[in-house]
C-alpha cells in the first residue's frame, strides 16, 4: 500500500539474535506490517558477543527480513563479564545507529525501545529530530533505577546524568509505552506527578502458536529430556538470561537445600536445569561444582524452533526478580510459561506486573524476592504436590488467561493503535 505510513524501529537486537527484545520487535514489526512500513536499525547478529565471519566485512548490512527492512551495523566484539568491552560495543552500534538513520528515507513515526540504557532514548530523539517525525519511546526497563538496584554503578554523577537524559527521552517522546502497571507508576514518580508525559502500558508476549501445551510423552520433549539427562525427574526450570537482574546467586543455595536423590510426590527424582547463558553462569557453574550439586543441570540457549520443547520439559518454571526490580523491569520470560500451560515458580515484588498477573490468574505462588524461606517452602509445596491436579489447573489457568488477554494479535493491535495516535 503506497499510502502506509513509515515507521522506524531502533532495536539493539533483531531476529536472529535470541535476546528477548529481538524477538518481541520482530514479532512487533511483522504484525504491523499491514499499517505501516518498517525499516530497524540493529546490530549484526552477537548477542553472544561473537560475531560471525560474514558480518566482519562491511560496516553496514541491509537485509530484507519477512518484509521488514533492516540495517545491519557492524561492532566489536565483546566479553559480557568485561564492562569496558560491552560499553565499547554498545556505542559502535550507538553512533552507528545515528549515521545509517540518515539512509532510511523519509519516517513519520520513530519508535525506540530503552536498550541499550540511556542511548535507546536518545537515539529516538535523534530521529525524530532528523526525520521531523513523531517519537514512541518504549520503556522495556527504567535505567538508572534498574543499574541501581542491583549496584551496577555507584557512582552518584553517572547516575544522576543517566536520569537527566532518559528524563528528557521521555519528555521529548509524543508516547511512552511501558510493559506494566507498575512501570507507569514509575513514570509517575519520575516526575513526581507534575507534567507528566503521556504514558500507556502494553503487556509483552509470546507467540501463542508457536508456544503451547504438549504432552509429557511427545516425541521432541523426550528426546529433549534425554539429550540433558532429565528423563524421568520431576523438573524445576529456569529459562532465560542468567545475569545480572535475578538473585540466582542467592537462588543457588537455596537450591543446594535440595540434596541429590531428593523425591517428588510421583517417585521421580527433582531436577533442577537452567537453560540460557549470561553474565552469571559461571559463578552459578563454580558454585554447582563446588558443592556437587548433581542435580543442578546447565543447558545452553535453545533455537527459537526448540523452545517449545524445552519449555514444555519443564514440570514447573521459575519466574524470578531481584529487590528493587519492581517498576523498573518486567520479566518476559512469564508469558512462555504460561504459554506452554506450565505452572510457576515466582520469585517477585508486590504489586509487580508479572505478580499481580500470576495472583490474578492463580497460575502459580510468588515469594518476595530475598525472602529465601518462604522461596524454599513453595519448592518443597511443588515437590510434594508433583503429579497432581493442582499443579495441572495452575498451568491450565495461565495458558487461558494468556489466550484471552495476552495473545500476540491483541497487544499488536494495541501498539498499532497507540502509534498512530501519537
Amino acid at each position: 500500500m503506497t499510502n502506509q505510513k513509515r515507521l522506524l524501529i531502533y532495536a539493539h537486537y533483531y531476529v536472529p539474535d535470541v535476546a528477548s527484545t529481538g524477538q518481541i520487535l520482530k514479532e512487533l514489526a511483522e504484525g504491523m506490517l499491514d499499517t505501516f512500513q518498517i525499516t530497524v536499525i540493529c546490530v549484526v547478529p552477537s548477542y553472544s558477543g561473537v560475531i560471525e565471519e560474514k558480518y566482519k566485512k562491511k560496516k553496514y548490512y541491509k537485509e530484507i527480513i519477512n518484509g521488514v527492512r533492516v540495517f545491519r551495523i557492524r561492532v566489536p566484539e565483546f566479553d559480557k563479564s568485561n564492562k569496558i568491552s560491552r560499553i565499547r560495543n554498545i556505542l559502535g552500534y550507538f553512533f552507528g545507529a545515528m549515521a545509517i538513520t540518515r539512509k532510511t528515507g523519509r519516517q513519520d513515526y520513530v519508535f525506540s525501545i530503552s536498550q541499550p540504557p540511556i542511548l535507546g532514548g536518545l537515539l529516538g530523539i535523534w530521529g525524530k529530530w532528523v526525520k521531523h517525525a513523531r517519537f514512541i519511546y518504549n520503556i522495556q526497563d527504567f535505567n538508572p533505577e534498574q543499574v541501581m538496584a542491583v549496584n551496577y554503578s555507584k557512582n552518584p554523577l553517572i547516575l544522576r546524568l543517566m536520569m537527566i537524559l532518559d528524563k528528557f527521552s521521555c519528555r521529548q517522546s509524543n508516547l511512552v509505552i511501558t510493559v506494566g502497571r507498575d512501570l507507569v507508576e514509575t513514570m509517575k514518580k519520575r516526575f513526581h506527578g507534575r507534567r507528566v508525559p503521556k504514558t500507556i502500558f502494553i503487556n509483552n508476549w509470546i507467540d501463542e502458536k508457536e508456544i503451547y501445551p504438549l504432552p509429557y510423552e511427545h516425541e521432541k520433549v523426550m528426546e529433549f529430556r534425554r539429550k540433558y539427562g532429565l528423563e524421568d525427574k520431576f523438573v524445576i526450570m529456569y529459562s532465560g538470561n542468567i545475569g545480572l537482574y535475578y538473585d540466582l546467586e542467592r537462588l543457588i543455595k537455596v537450591i543446594e537445600r535440595f540434596k541429590p536423590g531428593t523425591k517428588a510426590a510421583t517417585g521421580q527424582e527433582v531436577g533442577f536445569a537452567f537453560v540460557g547463558a549470561g553474565s552469571v553462569l559461571d559463578q552459578l557453574k563454580s558454585y554447582v561444582k563446588e558443592h556437587e550439586m548433581r542435580n543442578v543441570s546447565f543447558i545452553p540457549y535453545q533455537d527459537k524452533e526448540d523452545l517449545i520443547y524445552s519449555l514444555n520439559a519443564g514440570d514447573v518454571h521459575w519466574c524470578v526478580n531481584a529487590k528493587g526490580i519492581k517498576g523498573v523491569s518486567c520479566p518476559s520470560k512469564y508469558y512462555g510459561i504460561a504459554a506452554a500451560g506450565k505452572p510457576v515458580l515466582g520469585v517477585l515484588e508486590t504489586d509487580s506486573e508479572v505478580r499481580l498477573l500470576i495472583e490474578e490468574t492463580k497460575c502459580g505462588f510468588c515469594a518476595e524476592p530475598g525472602d529465601y524461606k518462604q522461596i524454599e517452602e513453595d519448592i518443597q509445596w511443588f515437590i510434594d504436590h508433583a503429579g497432581s491436579q493442582e499443579i495441572a489447573v495452575m498451568g491450565q489457568n495461565g495458558r487461558e488467561h494468556l489466550m484471552k488477554n495476552l495473545t500476540r494479535g491483541i497487544s499488536v493491535e494495541k501498539y498499532k493503535k497507540a502509534i498512530l495516535k501519537s
